[in-house]
């Protein structure tokens, strides 16, 4: 076999220079974004939002964020205009990824089905070949078998047929 019908395609991942892309921007979204659901987030969010609700109930000096907590409320506000599109930027990459991943897929599946074609086709062409070379062996067979029988009858006379 040649160099050529032992290549098969690599997959497409080599073509990516790393899981978020290359822009720090981006890559740094995705982690607030990923960070923003995890439980480890949540449990420090409670922590600390029950903490500066604590403080400014119970320590009448350090009320800096008396009830209603409008502070609190501008932090969580504030939170989710930046948590909202970091979000989304983060679907938006996935999905571009995901697209990127889909069609480089679907090129290497296609690449691998039209080599497996051609070795079908190659394959066919050998048993044809095969075929054909097997008939011809069995005529030279046959042929070699009848003149054998016609040289042993010139040399020894009238054998019996079987």
């Amino acid at each position: 076999m040649t160099t050529q019908q032992h290549h098969i395609l690599p997959h497409p991942l080599h073509l990516y220079h790393g899981a978020f892309g290359s822009d720090t921007f981006g890559r740094r979204a995705e982690s607030f974004a990923r960070m923003f659901g995890t439980p480890r987030f949540l449990i420090v969010q409670t922590i600390l939002v029950a903490g500066w609700i604590a403080l400014n109930v119970s320590v009448l000096a350090l009320r800096w964020d008396p009830y209603p907590f409008i502070l609190l409320n501008l932090a969580f506000s504030l939170q989710a205009a930046y948590a909202a599109p970091l979000i989304l930027l983060a679907q938006t990459r996935q999905a571009d990824r995901d697209k990127a991943m889909n069609d480089a897929d679907t090129q290497h599946r296609e690449a691998l089905s039209a080599r497996t074609l051609d070795l079908l086709e190659l394959t066919k062409r050998q048993g044809d070949a095969i075929s054909a070379l097997l008939d011809h062996n069995t005529k030279l067979t046959e042929e070699l078998g009848r003149l054998t029988r016609d040289i042993h009858e010139a040399v020894a006379g009238d054998i019996p047929r079987s």
